[in-house]
């Protein structure tokens, strides 16, 4: 991990806002001691509480959200309100309004299989393997950054940070974030969101959809159960299971048109307990992807009937709970060229480089049925890397140059934003 200077950078950065040395340094510490204590969604209260104490450190005012964890905090109003949400505000402001810049705080319920990691988690299945800690780090340095240039004069327009919980539990705490105010008086919402397939010092971008839908699936099927010796007097329970595992995805994929991109894919399948028994019981849970958001209103009735078709095929009673999650996140355009040409401000347009959508989901997407937004993928992939640290997986880790890359970013669509 070998951090870079604003000097690496000296013909882009015209912009004022630029990160200083001690403050990066800082942020590192910061994300460090994130990554070493993660916490699950709706249970950040450490994580609430860091945040809290070094905004306030820095003179402002941020408020913790209604659901105790999570906070928002406004940057570039008159001291005496700036409280993190209007009260009086809860509709967002097209024409006026404050650039809200997001970031998700929670972790996900996995071990940390960094062995060799100094900030390694220290909480057993628990890990920042997502990349949120950086998110996190990014917006609070972007805070504490646009703080100092709103006490020179140089904030043309308030700036909201919204430090959100849960974004990993579905259907995402976006919904509750929204229900507590957090759009009030906003125009427009940007984030930024770890790619380990992308260099640090670049941003991908991609206009229009850049996640997937994502929803949750549960099957539970049952049958009478019977002895190993006599499949043909009873309901093949086991067999059932797996038929459903691998007929379903391929009768979606024939039931709807195939660039919708509806894949169903399995998690986890249980069933039986001694190898001569065939249970009475069997559970399955997966997840529903779709790239379109038109196909995504559909999937429930499609994916329900296939199971249903494949459990009656082979006699097998089958009970579904189809848990609604996220929509896609759909880039608009103006927010998407705001990026572009922040980041190009910063460090050139080669730092820029278009991507494609992909099947994740992210529940930034709810924000952007309320305002205009976009969301960017920050690369964290150190130069030069052969192994690929994937999200979601125990080894993750980011090349902590990406939390300067992140903060020039948004600083500079922060100074930007009332041109657009």
């Amino acid at each position: 991990m070998s951090p870079e200077s604003e000097a690496d950078h000296p013909a882009e950065n015209a912009l004022p806002g630029t990160l200083p040395e001690a403050l990066f340094a800082e942020l590192v510490a910061f994300r460090r001691d994130l990554h070493m204590h993660p916490e699950l969604g709706n249970q950040e209260f450490r994580t609430t509480a860091a945040i809290k104490a070094r905004l306030e450190k820095a003179g402002l005012r941020p408020r913790v959200l209604p659901s105790g964890t999570g906070l928002v905090c406004d940057i570039g109003k008159d001291a005496e309100d700036d409280t993190g949400i209007d009260e009086n505000a809860t509709e967002p402001d097209a024409a006026h309004g404050m650039l809200a810049l997001r970031a998700d705080i929670d972790a996900l319920p996995i071990p940390d299989t960094k062995s060799e990691s100094p900030y390694r988690s220290t909480v057993p299945d628990r890990a920042h393997a997502c990349g949120h800690d950086v998110h996190t780090t990014v917006v609070l340095g972007t805070g504490l950054v646009l703080a100092e240039l709103h006490r020179k004069g140089l904030l043309a327009r308030p700036v909201r940070l919204v430090f959100q919980p849960a974004e990993e539990v579905l259907p995402g705490g976006a919904t509750e974030a929204i229900k507590a105010g957090v759009l009030g008086g906003v125009s427009r919402i940007l984030a930024v969101h770890c790619d380990p397939r992308v260099d640090a010092g670049t941003i991908g971008l991609r206009q229009g959809a850049i996640t997937s839908a994502c929803d949750r699936l549960e099957v539970s099927l049952d049958g009478p159960g019977g002895h190993s010796a006599r499949p043909h007097l009873t309901t093949d329970l086991v067999t059932a299971a797996a038929r459903v595992v691998t007929d379903v995805p391929a009768l979606v994929g024939r039931r709807i048109d195939t660039r919708a991109g509806l894949a169903v894919t399995w998690g986890r399948i249980e069933s039986g307990h001694a190898p001569n028994v065939i249970p009475q019981h069997a559970e399955l849970s997966g997840t529903v992807r779709c790239l379109d958001i038109k196909a995504w209103r559909h999937a429930p009735d499609i994916v329900v009937a296939a199971i249903d078709e494949v459990a009656n095929l082979h006699k097998a009673k089958s009970e579904i709970n189809y848990v609604r999650g996220v929509p896609p996140v759909v880039n608009e355009p103006v927010a998407t060229e705001l990026l572009r040409e922040a980041m190009t401000a910063r460090r050139g347009p080669s730092a820029v480089e278009d991507t494609e959508q992909s099947l994740g989901g992210e529940d930034f997407s709810w924000y952007l049925e309320h305002v205009p937004g976009a969301m960017a993928r920050l690369g964290v992939r150190t130069p030069g890397e052969r192994t690929l640290r994937d999200l979601h997986q125990g080894d993750f880790d980011a090349d902590e140059s990406a939390i300067r890359v992140g903060v020039e970013l948004f600083t500079a669509a922060a100074l930007l934003h009332p041109t657009h």
